[in-house]
């Protein structure tokens, strides 16, 4: 067996096995398989695709590839969330610290950032002092004393998707539906959690574009989840527009910081409160989704969320200091106002061109082994529908590069689109995805 048979097969369309499965994921692991080839597979799959049962096989490949986290030391039910990945996504941070607040404790692994998404490790680094690589021990210790905790992926754990995350990021292969399963669904059982709730994000600005797609994505990865025996459950939200009204990373953390304190983005505090009450549903501490949200909610305004957070980023080694003066973050040099082309309502945003804008600030990579610049982004609090006037500062460009913020601002103009009708905004919830079935939510 080589991988150029393994290549050859999935390029002309046929279902690899278990064993030309675990040839190639043990291969690429060790680095007897070279990215050059590991990247025709990639682009091959992405064609071609795979049925279920390969996407099952090459599930349990990777997390063959590295250690199991023995997570039996934790106290309590432990769940994990995890997001497909969007703009302006700034879901986790404040979700973690209102679930455990409740009572529910969570030992979350979380990737950087990948194509035109951001990444919770990212925006974590952010925090001075922040630390995002620890001992395992030290890992669940730290949930055991304040109730959850945010690391990176460890080196030991399904050490292939730690190469092939990267390689994907770079190779235009990000969008393949087992793909995508398998690494995200690897990480979750690999890390040892007791349930999920998974956060599949489809539109312009997501990697699913329709709903069929994502679907699909979800009842697989839904299926993989309950097939290792942990409770998983999928929503599929909206990335047809930014959730949030920042991108980049410290100014992610900024937002995460407002909603604790009942502000920011409502699209983005919707989506937190839904997937937390789903968190405390699963971890036995509600009997509904909607006295869960009570909960979550009374979590911002009581603050006991933001308490929560204090106490996680103290507990990581980082500065909570932050949550009462930004400034304690990496701040751009320049500030450039966005100002609304004309006046209208907004009909339209290339979400993922404002991904890639992004990046093209220095918040993302464009290669795998680039330094990100923390401080750079954008902010933008209008949503589809809302009404806009000509010349108005509808965001600011932040920028450590005065020639590349300018580029910035006309790029920024191409990504959003207005007209004289008001247009209706997007749902924010399509589809719930259990092993009771898929129950419509729009």
């Amino acid at each position: 067996m080589n991988i150029l048979d393994i290549i050859e097969k999935k390029k002309n369309g046929f279902p690899l096995n278990q064993i030309e499965t675990d040839y190639f994921v043990d291969g690429y692991s060790k680095g007897t398989i070279p990215d050059y080839q590991m990247s025709a597979l990639l682009m091959a799959i992405w064609f071609k695709g795979m049925d279920e049962f390969e996407t099952s096989n090459l599930t349990l490949a990777m997390v063959k590839s590295g250690k199991i986290i023995d997570l039996s030391g934790i106290h309590g039910i432990k769940v994990d969330k995890h997001s497909s990945g969007g703009v302006a996504d700034t879901v986790s941070i404040p979700l973690i610290a209102l679930v455990v607040a409740n009572g529910v404790p969570v030992a979350k692994m979380s990737g950087r950032g990948l194509g035109h998404t951001g990444g919770t490790i990212d925006k974590l680094e952010s925090i001075p002092g922040f630390r995002v690589e620890m001992p395992e021990e030290e890992f669940i210790e730290i949930v055991n004393r304040v109730g959850g905790a945010i690391i990176s992926q460890s080196e030991e754990l399904v050490i292939a998707d730690k190469k092939m995350y990267a390689l994907r990021d770079v190779t235009g292969t990000i969008d393949s539906i087992p793909l995508i399963a398998s690494s995200i669904m690897s990480k979750k059982i690999a890390s040892g959690n007791d349930a999920i709730v998974l956060d599949v994000k489809v539109g312009n600005g997501a990697f699913m574009k329709n709903l069929e797609e994502a679907i699909n994505l979800a009842k697989i990865m839904v299926s993989i989840g309950n097939y290792f025996r942990k409770e998983t459950v999928a929503y599929i939200t909206d990335m047809n527009q930014p959730l949030g009204d920042s991108v980049g990373n410290s100014l992610e953390i900024e937002e995460s910081i407002n909603v604790l304190k009942g502000k920011g983005s409502q699209r983005l505090l919707e989506v937190i409160k839904n997937l937390g009450a789903e968190m405390l549903k699963l971890g036995k501490k509600v009997q509904t989704v909607d006295e869960g949200k009570i909960i979550i909610e009374e979590g911002i305004f009581n603050g006991k969320g933001l308490q929560k957070f204090k106490e996680i980023v103290e507990a990581q080694g980082g500065n909570s200091a932050i949550a009462d003066d930004f400034s304690l973050l990496p701040q751009s040099k320049f500030k450039l106002p966005i100002l609304a082309k004309s006046t209208g309502f907004l009909s339209f945003f290339d979400t993922t061109g404002l991904g890639k804008l992004a990046t093209f600030l220095g918040a993302g990579r464009e290669m795998k082994d680039d330094k990100i610049d923390l401080s750079v982004g954008f902010t933008f609090n209008k949503k589809i529908g809302d009404k806009i006037f000509s010349k108005e500062q509808i965001g600011e460009i932040h920028t450590n590069d005065l020639s590349k913020g300018n580029m910035a601002l006309e790029k920024f103009k191409m990504l959003y689109s207005s007209g004289t009708e008001q247009v209706k905004s997007p749902p924010l919830f399509y589809a719930k995805v259990s092993k009771e079935g898929i129950e419509i939510l729009s």
